[in-house]
């Protein structure tokens, strides 16, 4: 007993302030490995570490002999671990925070898994010999676990009452399929990835696909993507949704934003600071759709069960005569 005293002394709650930094920096951490991982694969460094887990055959680190193709690599692959800590960091604050919140520690430790999952998918990428296939994978796995960052992030911050939707549900239904198209137009900006001249290598292998037609199709995803979230910026505010609406307004602003990126690049035959500039806005499409997705609806408080009002329980007094 005296152990679990002095444990208990030793180890003091987290506070819901440093809960909500940490999920909130653990969104920019991967955000962050995102926008380095492009760097890598910009710069032609994507086999600067020509195997894994080790950087080459003898050595888990870079050698003085790779040059700056695999520092750029193996810094990437550092950068991992600081990922991996916070969001270490993330699960143990949640198992400290007090009260115990439902929801929470499934969210984080999903987060922290992804992690390693990410590495396992870059180290495939490594032995594939950067098959354009597999590289695309990598990207939408980052894009996964920013999603699940995000919702652990919206949980820590939203309270734990019922949740109550503010948007009629064709309104929510069309919210969602939003979000559906997003993850449709991530997944082919990968193929016009895959087909493009940045293939992280000068000997990496191309998707094969026409680059010129999988971009027309991108770029139709994006116009469908761009009326949906315009047409839900005039329903939300029909029904009186102002948090929707601002969330919906921000989302067109991001989208517009990403596809002036876009164009800009294709016409000037894909400059690496400005491919890996639409990297970085990838990730911020993801983010405001998914707020978007959260504004339409919200927790209430928990409100205390009421007190039920105290019984008398004297013994009566016998009347007298």
């Amino acid at each position: 007993m005296r152990r679990i005293c002095a444990v208990n002394r030793i180890v003091r709650p987290v506070s819901g302030t440093l809960l909500r930094r940490l999920a909130l920096a653990s969104i920019i951490a991967n955000v962050g490995i995102v926008v380095t991982g492009g760097a890598v694969r910009l710069t032609a460094s994507g086999l600067g570490c020509p195997t894994w887990p080790r950087c080459t055959d003898d050595s888990y680190v870079t050698t003085p002999e790779m040059g700056v193709y695999g520092v750029i690599e193996f810094g990437n692959r550092m950068l991992t671990f600081a990922v991996g800590l916070i969001a270490l960091a993330t699960v143990l604050a949640v198992l400290l925070h007090r009260p115990r919140r439902p929801g929470l520690l499934a969210l984080a430790v999903v987060v922290f898994l992804g992690i390693p999952a990410q590495a396992v998918l870059g180290g495939i990428t490594v032995l594939t010999n950067l098959n354009p296939w597999v590289v695309g994978l990598h990207f939408l796995a980052s894009m996964a676990v920013i999603a699940a960052a995000y919702a652990l992030w919206r949980r820590i911050v939203d309270p734990d009452g019922p949740v109550e939707a503010v948007a009629p549900t064709p309104l929510r239904t069309l919210a969602r399929v939003t979000t559906g198209v997003t993850a449709a137009v991530l997944v082919v900006g990968t193929w016009v990835t895959g087909s493009g001249p940045h293939a992280g290598d000068h000997g990496a292998a191309r998707n094969g696909l026409d680059p010129e037609t999988i971009s027309q199709v991108h770029a139709d995803g994006v116009f469908l993507l761009i009326g949906l979230s315009v047409a839900l910026i005039f329903a939300f505010r029909a029904v009186g949704a102002q948090r929707a609406t601002r969330a919906a307004i921000i989302l067109v602003a991001v989208e517009l934003g990403q596809g002036v990126i876009g164009f800009v690049q294709y016409f000037t035959h894909l400059p690496a600071l400005l491919v890996g500039t639409h990297m970085l806005g990838s990730c911020l499409v993801l983010l405001a759709a998914l707020s978007v997705q959260w504004s339409t609806r919200e927790r209430r408080p928990v409100t205390p069960a009421p007190q039920a009002a105290p019984t008398d329980t004297a013994t009566p007094v016998p009347a007298t005569a």
